[in-house]
C-alpha cells in the first residue's frame, strides 16, 4: 500500500512539476512582453516563444528526477528540498543559455529566461512546501501510515524509536520489537517486544509490514546474513539500523575497493589534496591582508609591552599541531616574564598575579593573538582549525576524552567552531572536542567564511580569557 501511495504521489509531483514549468515560463514572458512592466521589443512571435516548452518541460522534469526530487519525503529536510530545487534550476538556466548560443537565437530575450528562473524557483519552491505540509498533516493524524518492527533490542534500536516517536509528521509507526534477550512484553516508550527473533518466520507470511529495520545488539551480529536473506526474501522493504554509533561518527564514507566495502571510521574532507591546498591558498592570502591590516595596531601592542614591563615582545610556547608534530606559536607575552618549566604548570586562572595590566587588556580582546599569523603564513597554523594544545595536556586529554587526537589531523587555528560557540579558555574540553569534530567532519571553504565572518562579532572579546 505504501509502495502504491509513493508511486501516486511521484505521478502527482511530476504533473504538478510540469505545470509549474510551463506557467513559470508563459508568466516571464508575459512579464516581459505583455506587462507593460518592462520596456522591450517583440522581435520573435509568442508561437516562436511556447514551442521552446516542447524542450522545457521534459528538460526540466528529468532535472528534478536526477536531483532526486521524486524520492520519498518522510526523511528528507526542506533545506536540501530547496537546495536541489535551486541547483536543477541553475543546472537548466544553463542548459538554456547554452542552447541559445549554440542554435544562435540572438533575438532569444534573455530577460525571459531569467525572469523563468527566479519563477520558477519560487513557484516549485512554495508548491513542494505546500505538498509536504499537507502530507505531515495527514501522516500526524493517522493516515498514510509505514508500519515497521524491529529486529533486535540495543541502543540503535531505542534511539530509533525515539526518533520515531519525536517525528509523528514522519509517519511511521513501530508495531513492535523482536529479541532474544529482553523478556516478551516488556515496554519501551510504548513499543512492547512481541518475542523472539525466530517468530520472524511466523510474522513475515503475514505480509502486513511495510518495512523491518534490522537493529541488532553487536554480539548478536552473527545472525544478520541469515536475517537479511530472510527478509529479503519476504519482499519487504528492510533496513539495517546499526548499533555501533559509539564507535563509528555520524559521517563514516565508504571506499569500493574493487567490490569490496571498505568503511573509514570518520570522513575529514581535508585529507583531500586539493581541499587542502585550496585551504592552505586562502591562509597565504588572508593572512598576508590581515598582517598589513593589523600592522599598527601589532606595532602598538609591542610598543606598550616594551613600556610598561620591558622585557620580551613575542612569547613562543611549543604547541602540538598537524599531525602531532611540534611547533612554536608564537603570542604577545601578556604574563610576567619567567622560565619556561614554570609557565606550563598551570592555565591561567581568575586573577592570575602573573598576568601585566596590559597583558590583561590583550587577552580580553584576543590582540595577543595576532602574531600567530605568522605561524598562519609559515604552515605551522591556519586561520580556522581546532586551538592547538601543550604537549603535556594532549598527553592528559588523549586518555581522557574519546576522539580527542582526531584535531591533530588538520592544521590548528587561530579561531575556530569551539571559539565561535564560547568553549575559550577555562571551559569544558568535552565540549570544545565536540566542536572541534563538528568542524573537521563538515569543513566546507564557506564553512571557515562563516568562522571568520563570525570571529569578528563574537569572537574576539573572550570573557573567559584571564
Amino acid at each position: 500500500m505504501i509502495k502504491d501511495n509513493q508511486k501516486l504521489l511521484n505521478r502527482i509531483y511530476v504533473i504538478m512539476d510540469g505545470c509549474v514549468v510551463a506557467l513559470s515560463y508563459m508568466l516571464a514572458w508575459f512579464l516581459k512582453f505583455r506587462s507593460g512592466l518592462m520596456d522591450s521589443i517583440e522581435v520573435l512571435p509568442p508561437s516562436y516563444y511556447m514551442s521552446a516548452l516542447y524542450f522545457i518541460v521534459p528538460g526540466y522534469l528529468l532535472l528534478y528526477y536526477f536531483m532526486n526530487l521524486y524520492g520519498s519525503k518522510r526523511f528528507s529536510t526542506r533545506p536540501r528540498e530547496i537546495y536541489d530545487v535551486v541547483m536543477a534550476n541553475i543546472i537548466g538556466l544553463a542548459g538554456f543559455i547554452v542552447a541559445i548560443y549554440s542554435f544562435k537565437q540572438k533575438d532569444f530575450s534573455r530577460s525571459v529566461m531569467f525572469l523563468f528562473f527566479f519563477i520558477n524557483v519560487a513557484a516549485e519552491v512554495t508548491m513542494r512546501g505546500i505538498i509536504r505540509r499537507v502530507l505531515r498533516t495527514l501522516r500526524k493524524k493517522g493516515f498514510n501510515l509505514k508500519h515497521a518492527l524491529l529486529v533486535g533490542y540495543s541502543r540503535a534500536a531505542e534511539q530509533y524509536i525515539d526518533r520515531i516517536r519525536e517525528n509523528p509528521q514522519w509517519g511511521y509507526v513501530i508495531v513492535g520489537v523482536l529479541d532474544d534477550h529482553i523478556p516478551a512484553g516488556t515496554m519501551y516508550h510504548g513499543v512492547k517486544v512481541l518475542g523472539r527473533i525466530g517468530n520472524l518466520d511466523v510474522i513475515l507470511p503475514e505480509n502486513k509490514l511495510d518495512e523491518i529495520g534490522i537493529s541488532l545488539a553487536l554480539t548478536d551480529y552473527d545472525k544478520l546474513e541469515e536475517l537479511v536473506r530472510k527478509c529479503e526474501k519476504s519482499g519487504v522493504h528492510t533496513k539495517f539500523i546499526p548499533d555501533y554509533n559509539s564507535v563509528i561518527p555520524t559521517k563514516p564514507y565508504i571506499e569500493d575497493l574493487m567490490g569490496l566495502s571498505v568503511v573509514n571510521i570518520r570522513h575529514v574532507p581535508l585529507t583531500n589534496n586539493l581541499y587542502s591546498l585550496l585551504k592552505r591558498t586562502a591562509d597565504i592570502i588572508f593572512s598576508l591582508i590581515l598582517i598589513v591590516l593589523f600592522s599598527p595596531v601589532m606595532l602598538v601592542s609591542a610598543i606598550m609591552i616594551k613600556l610598561t614591563d620591558g622585557g620580551k615582545v613575542i612569547f613562543t610556547q611549543e604547541r602540538v599541531g598537524l599531525h602531532q608534530k611540534m611547533f612554536r606559536m608564537y603570542k604577545f607575552r601578556s604574563m610576567r616574564e619567567q622560565r619556561e618549566e614554570d609557565e606550563n604548570i598551570d592555565w591561567t586562572r581568575k586573577g592570575d598575579p602573573r598576568v601585566t595590566s596590559i597583558g590583561r587588556f590583550l587577552r580580553k580582546t584576543s590582540l595577543d593573538e595576532l602574531p600567530q599569523l605568522f605561524n598562519v603564513l609559515g604552515g605551522s597554523m591556519s586561520l580556522v582549525g581546532p586551538r592547538p594544545e601543550q604537549p603535556q595536556y594532549v598527553e592528559k586529554f588523549k586518555e581522557e576524552i574519546p576522539g580527542y587526537m582526531i584535531k591533530h589531523q588538520v592544521r590548528p587555528g587561530i579561531t575556530g567552531w569551539a571559539q565561535i560557540n564560547g568553549f575559550r579558555g577555562d571551559t569544558s574540553i568535552r565540549k570544545r572536542i565536540e566542536c572541534d569534530l563538528y568542524y573537521i567532519e563538515n569543513w566546507t571553504m564557506m564553512f571557515d567564511l562563516k568562522i571568520m565572518v563570525l570571529t569578528l562579532f563574537k569572537g574576539f572579546i573572550n570573557k573567559n580569557a584571564y
